[in-house]
């Protein structure tokens, strides 16, 4: 186990006592899971926890004088977006030990990948005439502890529209389209956009129930899932600096399409599957249905 080791003197632990964080949905509070399977980015995040916080030991215990004004702080990170950016900040001048209620609302559209929760306690201003071994800078850390929520498994997930195909050059009838734009190292949020035809009442339906789908909901969103990972890898293939040893930029469509290509194809060489698309195409498609696991629901 390791420990972060400060410049400054920091509290004990046990200053600071977080319960679990809380995910508020219609239904009301349960405690925050590991992994929501079936969010998408329509689905915004309402998440909630309670912080105590014994501020006079963190004060004493840091060096700091009684009258230090300290700030709870919660910055969220999501790894599929590239975004971050602060959630809740509590400005923190008591005496005693306080409780906080951290409440948060992310909206999808930002979110995707791993999001990070980082809560932290930190000296809120600047002080002067801190002792030498005090933290002395705002935003001094004095606290802090980290809880994640995986948003995505193995199915791509990317920005929704949901339009009228009759208005587009695409076919009326068509379900879904999923429309990639810019160079492999352009920015995933940017080149990836899933349309979504509305006059396809059945697909529309899948995805407004994404957070809590039915049977046929989930077979929609499968065939869906698994057409787009077959749309994302053929496009990939058909770039030529798209190699085992390609340095994409993080958040990029090339760092984006490489990790798809490793979860569907892991171990297989990237000349081997583009040399079988191109001669086999349709052996191709069938091999990305029993990749994604087409159909499997309970998954």
């Amino acid at each position: 186990m390791t420990r972060r080791v400060l410049p400054y003197r920091s509290p004990s632990e046990d200053v600071v006592a977080a319960e679990p964080w809380l995910l508020v949905t219609e239904d009301g509070e349960a405690a925050m899971p590991e992994a929501l399977p079936d969010w998408d980015y329509h689905m915004d995040l309402h998440l909630r926890r309670t912080v105590r916080v014994d501020l006079d030991r963190a004060r004493a215990q840091s060096g700091l004088p009684a009258d230090a004004a300290l700030a709870l702080a919660v910055v969220w990170t999501a790894t599929g977006s590239n975004l971050s950016g602060p959630a809740n900040h509590a400005r923190l001048t008591d005496d005693g030990t306080i409780t906080t209620e951290i409440d948060v609302l992310l909206r999808g559209a930002d979110l995707g990948g791993l999001l990070l929760l980082d809560t932290a306690l930190v000296l809120a201003e600047r002080r002067r005439d801190a002792r030498p071994s005090s933290p002395r800078r705002a935003g001094s850390v004095l606290w802090s502890d980290r809880e994640s929520l995986r948003l995505q498994g193995d199915a791509p997930q990317f920005p929704m529209a949901v339009i009228d195909f009759a208005l587009t050059s695409f076919p009326d009838n068509a379900a879904w389209h999923l429309q990639i734009s810019g160079g492999l190292d352009s920015a995933t949020m940017g080149s990836l956009l899933l349309l979504v035809n509305e006059r396809n009442s059945v697909t529309t339906t899948a995805f407004e129930n994404a957070a809590k789908p039915r049977p046929i909901d989930r077979l929609v969103l499968s065939a869906v899932y698994a057409d787009a990972a077959r749309v994302m890898v053929e496009h990939a293939l058909g770039h030529d600096d798209f190699t085992e040893d390609a340095d994409f930029p993080d958040g990029s469509l090339g760092a984006t399409l490489l990790n798809l290509f490793h979860q569907l194809f892991p171990g297989q060489p990237i000349t081997d599957i583009r040399l079988r698309q191109r001669k086999s195409p349709a052996l191709f498609a069938s091999d990305v249905q029993a990749a994604v696991k087409i159909f499997e629901v309970s998954r």
